[in-house]
């Protein structure tokens, strides 16, 4: 039986020229690290810039006289609120309150919304969406292939790529056309580092010229490693870890990101969860100690980790966990089954790195 074949961004032979070590990665194939390593990587986006091929993630156009109304069905934020111009976090949610995944939107006119997926679910979250279309005059796009999308995130990311930008870029939370390098972009201050800066989608095609004029000024190629790390640190979900269908928004402690009132789709159970309490809660912790725990190691007395590594700017293990619910306050302690060896853990505060713990 053949291996399927991996799809690739238009950024491969950039990722192979850095010494990007690719691997597979929600059907793609994608760089991990490169030649100077995680930590390397992550310090740059902690204190200066770094660049992030983020083009295996999915996107998904709504548009359409109904494109409002019916957002406000199969998405759990009230997206009437969210202005042209401006950028939404939200998760798809089952009729159950599970959740099928974490998207971010961007109103870029009133009839017109752009909606990014996780890589590993764009196919199902496409589907779900347009099966939910019916009574609505919208029209549901498969756009994944109309853009290439690069993270530049650090403290001085801005001031590189407003380098090559025509005009001054988008604040944080908001979404513009601008000109990059000459080439047509959306330009969203938007990211997943914990740090301020942009998220570029453009047309594949000049995605290459753009990443290397972003290199060439001093932004570091930064692989899925350090993307996970520094998204660690400050507590950012990721689907497949934190968040299922087979937990809710409310124990993820996401409920500031749904609006029951809206009706979205799974918005009864959400407003029960709220309501009652869930059994269990997603807590941040770090390791007492020596030693990491990682995703799927067991909580002792219920529970378990979602994700866990060494930090490298608290220079400690962290991660975050479902623990029961009368077990989640911060500075509550606990033991965490480690391949048979017992590391013990405190609930931390989320999230786990801000500027100020960094000095």
């Amino acid at each position: 039986m053949t291996a399927p074949t991996l799809k690739r961004t238009p950024l491969i032979e950039e990722h192979r020229r850095a010494g990007g070590k690719l691997v597979a990665f929600a059907g793609w194939e994608m760089p991990v690290q490169y030649a100077g390593g995680i930590r390397a990587e992550h310090e740059a986006v902690r204190s200066a810039a770094g660049v992030f091929d983020v083009s295996h993630m999915g996107e998904v156009g709504i548009d359409g006289p109904d494109a409002e109304a019916f957002l406000q069905h199969v998405y759990s934020n009230d997206v009437a609120k969210l202005a042209v111009g401006g950028a939404q976090y939200a998760m798809l949610c089952n009729g159950d309150g599970g959740v099928l995944d974490d998207i971010f939107t961007y109103r870029l006119a009133p009839a017109r919304f752009l909606t990014v997926t996780n890589a590993a679910n764009h196919e199902t979250d496409l589907a779900w969406i347009r099966s939910r279309a019916g009574g609505f005059d919208v029209e549901v796009t498969d756009a994944a292939d109309a853009y290439a999308m690069l993270a530049v995130q650090g403290p001085i990311a801005r001031e590189i790529v407003q380098a090559i930008a025509d005009s001054p870029l988008p604040a944080r939370m908001r979404a513009a056309s601008r000109i990059v390098l000459g080439h047509e972009a959306l330009v969203c201050g938007t990211g997943y580092t914990g740090e301020d800066g942009v998220e570029l989608l453009l047309d594949p095609e000049h995605a290459p010229a753009v990443w290397g004029d972003l290199v060439r000024r001093g932004a570091v190629p930064c692989g899925l490693a350090a993307r996970d790390t520094l998204r660690l640190e400050v507590c950012y979900p990721l689907y497949g870890n934190e968040l299922s269908t087979g937990r809710n928004p409310i124990e993820a402690g996401l409920g500031w990101a749904c609006k029951e009132d809206t009706g979205f789709v799974g918005s009864d159970a959400v407003r029960r969860a709220r309501a009652d309490g869930t059994a269990q809660k997603l807590v941040a912790f770090t390791i007492d100690g020596p030693g990491i725990a990682r995703q799927g190691n067991a909580v002792v007395g219920g529970g378990e980790v979602t994700s866990g590594t060494m930090s490298p700017t608290l220079g400690v293990g962290i991660g975050m966990a479902y623990v029961p619910r009368e077990r989640a306050a911060v500075g509550e302690a606990f033991e965490i089954d480690v391949r048979g060896k017992l590391r013990q853990a405190v609930v931390a505060p989320r999230p786990l790195y801000t500027k100020e713990t960094d000095g």
